[in-house]
């Protein structure tokens, strides 16, 4: 999966990643612990949160072509 972040995306990713192992597990990790974890993540994890967006993209897509039918078909004139 190919994920471009800036490089203050990247900072703020790493941050959080240091800030989680800190306050959940009472564990200090660096810049390398941090980026292998968020290399898992993007790579083995990412693609389960990718296709969940899509199907609820998709789903938001449907709804609004099926409201835009309806109204549509309101605008019809009788013959």
């Amino acid at each position: 999966m190919i994920l471009q972040l800036t490089q203050e995306e990247k900072q703020a990713v790493m941050s959080e990643i240091k800030r989680f192992y800190l306050e959940e597990r009472g564990e200090e990790v660096g810049d390398i612990a941090a980026i292998q974890t968020f290399e898992f993540i993007k790579e083995k994890l990412g693609p389960y949160f990718y296709n969940q967006a899509l199907k609820d993209s998709r789903k938001v897509v449907e709804e609004k072509a099926a409201a835009i039918e309806e109204e549509l078909f309101a605008l019809e004139r009788r013959l």
